[in-house]
């Protein structure tokens, strides 16, 4: 069983779906993929549902069991399969207790949560098994009066939430330093590349976002930079749905007039970030492409950096800066200052003394406690 990519000839869309063992698509995955597509979630979702979905339909092989018939304990069962090494799923090996678990609890919620989405999908078209997988509570605490934020919305209505959920600590993402930054910026070669990875550092926007960029989104006279959901032909896409403006400074400008006359020249395309050099030239930056450029920077500069990170920094530096945090995720194009402050909310010991100086919380220089 494996996940294959799905390409439509006519429009070029990519998707994806998990071919069995009979070189068939897995019919019920295969509806709930084709949905998520049909209502444009990213390729990138369907992808990562795809192979959530296999590994679920792999344990059900192994245990024997029928989609449309199992029971809330074997989704604990898929759990401890999860935990398993590879080569132990089978049950042809014996684990040791001291063996590390082969996925991390905030990957197993994140398939828990893939295999939910797929009943309750299913549920809505006549398969009577998601309730199984999901624990109705009534609207407020413990049957008392306490009524949350937005209840008159919800009324008192039940609500979902997961039957089977690890704890599972969030990841602080890294932030890279100034002279890091710089070192990579330095170590490129062309002005293609350094002006990619300096709109990435200086607007916060995700690689899709970047890779997407027409000329006619940049506005020049107010220094500024447009980001707009679009089909893109190199697959490229922005996350949110919402098109949203992000100010940068005079050097950026200048560094994207400076490529415009120094690399790019008369060539005839909308989009900012070709191919010069390599493969069809003119046609828009690639991932694949773009994936070689930070193995490359690595290698240079020995600094094992994610694109990601760039606006991990981005966002940290507005917060350490005091830019308010409804502004930060407006310039992130997150759907909710929720997702901003939830990813950020981490704070180092100088980040908080920074802040408390700047409170004048410590007292004046002389007194003692």
């Amino acid at each position: 069983m494996f996940v294959q990519r799905v390409v439509v000839p006519s429009s070029q869309f990519e998707s994806w779906t998990v071919i069995g063992d009979e070189g068939a698509p897995v019919e019920p995955v295969e509806r709930f993929l084709a949905f998520l597509s049909d209502v444009e979630r990213s390729p990138n979702t369907v992808k990562a549902y795809a192979h959530d979905l296999k590994d679920w339909f792999c344990f059900l092989q192994h245990a024997g069991l029928e989609w449309d018939g199992i029971r809330l304990e074997n989704v604990g069962e898929f759990v401890a399969w999860l935990r398993l090494p590879k080569a132990a799923r089978s049950g042809q090996v014996t684990v040791l207790p001291s063996v590390t678990a082969r996925v991390g609890e905030a990957t197993i919620n994140r398939k828990l949560a893939a295999v939910s989405a797929f009943y309750q999908h299913h549920a809505r078209h006549g398969v009577d098994v998601a309730a199984l997988l999901t624990a109705w509570q009534p609207a407020g605490r413990h049957g008392t009066a306490f009524k949350p934020f937005l209840h008159h919305i919800s009324k008192s209505g039940p609500r979902q939430r997961p039957a089977i959920r690890l704890k599972s600590t969030r990841a602080q993402p890294r932030v890279l330093s100034g002279d890091e930054v710089q070192a990579i910026l330095d170590a490129c070669e062309h002005l293609r590349d350094r002006l990619l990875l300096a709109v990435l550092y200086q607007t916060g926007m995700r690689i899709g976002e970047a890779l997407g960029l027409r000329h006619e989104d940049w506005q020049i006279p107010e220094r500024q930079v447009r980001i707009i959901r679009r089909c893109n032909d190199n697959r490229a896409r922005a996350k949110s749905a919402r098109s949203r403006t992000v100010p940068v400074d005079a050097s950026l400008v200048r560094l994207f007039a400076d490529y415009l006359h120094g690399e790019y020249g008369d060539l005839d395309s909308d989009y900012v970030f070709v191919n010069l050099w390599a493969g069809p030239v003119g046609r828009p930056l690639s991932y694949p492409a773009v994936r070689d450029l930070v193995l490359r920077l690595r290698r240079a500069t020995g600094i094992g950096f994610t694109l990601h990170e760039f606006r991990h920094t981005y966002a940290a530096g507005l917060l350490r800066s005091g830019v308010p945090i409804e502004i930060v995720s407006n310039l992130l194009g997150h759907a909710s200052v929720t997702t901003t402050a939830g990813t950020y909310a981490h704070l180092t010991a100088a980040d908080a003394r920074l802040a408390l100086q700047r409170a004048g919380w410590f007292p004046a220089d002389g007194v003692q406690s």
